[in-house]
């Protein structure tokens, strides 16, 4: 099968989440005998043709110039470009700024058009009604138009079936196991194994980053707590100056160094996770097969992935409330070790590789027929 693989800003990864799915499907996917394509932004600093046999396509992208509008740019050539090409599959990561593409170049294309979901973007609290309402109006589009959809998480499928009666297939991320982690890179943010709580993200409204730091803080909790995400924005400023008081809350940046992160997901006494947008959030994935004790918001997505192995929370009351019987008692080792479990049963990404080579070989035979 031919593949093109659209809407990250390339690989290798260099951002999240879908770059990173991107990277392992399309490898994986040639290791396989398919020829798969890749489009990358002009911002990415991969300048080659290739990357580990998957073959690269450069398209401009003047992100740092002009903001998100950008993406829809991105996203037209991408597309365009795509669909005078032969591919037996162009997938599209996310719809929020494709769905214009998607409308214009699907009915031009003998490809099928796949497009993966991603969570309920129109959600997100950082944008303003009427970016919500467009966003909205995208989503839409993208289930018009699509020929098949993917929904990363069960909650999400529901959502779509519910909402546009449309059939989505379910297909999440996949995380790796890793092994010999690493207690080194601790030091560097001067705490010790199971004596800090931590939190990855990036620093928006709707992942919950107040919530947790206002619970932590209502706790009196004595032990540090490291949020990691890049916070040189309007939100991370504020959040930095809100909490400026608690001298335990240590705001570190963007961590991208992978045995870091590792290190600090592993040894982390509690690990939050306040996404709330729907999908299934790869550093989530990412803390479970790393073992970690896992507080996340009380959200259909997040419960359909972590179920029962895991503390939630809804409001700061709940977090405090986590905190304190936490620090009381030790961590539940069962729960770490069913989470692992279930990466290694469902999520990983051998698994994942082969469900997506089944999933485009069925389309494309029903396609023929």
């Amino acid at each position: 099968m031919k593949i093109a693989i659209l809407g990250t800003r390339g690989i290798p990864n260099e951002y999240g989440g879908f770059e990173q799915f991107a990277e392992y499907i399309g490898r994986g996917l040639v290791g396989k005998g398919h020829e798969v394509t890749i489009y990358n932004s002009s911002e990415h600093s991969l300048k080659e043709n290739t990357f580990k046999g998957v073959h690269i396509v450069h398209k401009y992208c003047p992100e740092k110039k002009i903001g998100a509008l950008a993406h829809f740019l991105f996203d037209w050539q991408c597309s365009k470009h795509a669909s005078s090409k032969n591919y037996d599959i162009i997938y599209h990561a996310g719809y929020g700024s494709a769905a214009p593409a998607i409308f214009m170049f699907s009915r031009q294309s003998k490809s099928i058009w796949v497009t993966n979901m991603d969570g309920l973007e129109w959600k997100r609290d950082k944008w303003s009604k009427p970016v919500k309402w467009i966003t909205k109006q995208m989503e839409r589009i993208a289930v018009k138009y699509s020929d098949h959809l993917i929904s990363d998480n069960v909650g999400i499928q529901e959502y779509y079936k519910k909402t546009y009666n449309a059939i989505s297939t379910f297909l999440p991320y996949g995380a790796e196991i890793p092994k010999n982690v690493s207690e080194q890179p601790l030091k560097e943010f001067n705490v010790k194994p199971n004596q800090f709580y931590i939190l990855v993200a990036r620093l928006e409204p709707e992942n919950s980053i107040e919530t947790i730091l206002d619970g932590f803080c209502e706790s009196n909790s004595k032990t540090p707590f490291i949020v990691v995400g890049g916070n040189n924005t309007n939100y991370g400023r504020f959040l930095k100056k809100k909490f400026r008081i608690n001298k335990k809350i240590v705001f570190v940046g963007g961590v991208y160094n992978v045995n870091k992160l590792n290190s600090l997901r592993r040894y982390a006494k509690l690990y939050f996770h306040g996404h709330t947008v729907g999908g299934t959030n790869p550093s989530l994935l990412e803390a479970m097969a790393l073992g970690a004790s896992i507080v996340a918001h009380n959200n259909p997505f997040n419960f359909s992935v972590l179920e029962s192995f895991g503390d939630y929370f809804s409001y700061k009351e709940d977090v405090c409330r986590v905190i304190e019987k936490k620090e009381k008692h030790k961590n539940n080792n069962w729960n770490k070790e069913q989470c692992v479990k279930k990466i290694k049963e469902n999520y990983n990404w051998k698994k994942i590789i082969n469900d997506h080579e089944s999933f485009f070989k069925e389309i494309t035979t029903c396609r023929s027929k």
